[in-house]
């Protein structure tokens, strides 16, 4: 089985979030796709210290209309550091018979090389790399790092470059939603609408909850 695992903090999920999810699954064929929150991510503090549980809430309440989307608390139940290396070798172990393909956005491919044991990424599943705005790649090849560079042959007619591993990394254009978490949070300590940004239900759950603000 095909799987696609998109990972963050989902502080909060978006609508980008969720067609970014859905543009993989279809171009790539993919039977399901999992959202992973991170529990602790390692890059960056977390903004607004929104715990866990409510952000595995507005995951889950942002794909449950489509069954084709999953959540997984992985993470959480690990405890430590949400490294993605950990989780993929995780969902490895469980589901040694499925080919992952592992979502991640160009803004995040162009600093790979700074993440936790990033070459053994690419020797344990596909990579999708999903072009964000501002974050355009031109060559693929040219920014992996130096590190991993010859371990790839470039297949031109197929748009993708291939591990020795057998594994693959593909770079998808054209998918222009410029949602930020970060202006959403804005808006929900403003107080503004939030609507068409976020699924109603998880604008629903930020006013009941009243994330991101202490008035909403």
């Amino acid at each position: 089985m095909k799987i696609g695992i998109i990972g963050g903090t989902f502080n909060p999920i978006h609508l980008a979030h969720l067609r970014i999810a859905e543009e993989v699954r279809d171009s790539l064929d993919l039977v399901r796709v999992v959202f992973i929150p991170a529990a602790s991510p390692p890059h960056k503090p977390l903004a607004g210290e929104i715990p866990f549980v409510h952000r595995v809430a507005m995951v889950r309440l942002a794909v449950q209309d489509n069954p084709a989307f999953s959540v997984s608390e992985v993470e959480g139940e690990r405890g430590g550091r949400s490294y993605s290396i950990d989780t993929l070798r995780t969902l490895r172990a469980d589901r040694p018979d499925d080919e992952f393909f592992f979502i991640v956005g160009s803004d995040s491919f162009l600093e790979i090389g700074s993440w936790h044991e990033f070459a053994a990424i690419f020797a344990c599943c596909n990579l999708v790399v999903v072009e964000r705005p501002g974050a355009a790649i031109a060559d693929l090849q040219a920014v992996l790092p130096a590190a991993v560079a010859g371990e790839f042959r470039y297949l031109p007619a197929e748009h993708r470059l291939v591990h020795r591993s057998g594994y693959s990394v593909h770079y998808l254009r054209g998918i222009p939603f410029d949602i930020s978490s970060s202006a959403i949070r804005e808006r929900a300590r403003q107080g503004r609408s939030l609507r068409y940004l976020v699924p109603a239900t998880v604008e629903n759950y930020i006013k009941e909850q009243r994330l991101y603000a202490h008035e909403y």
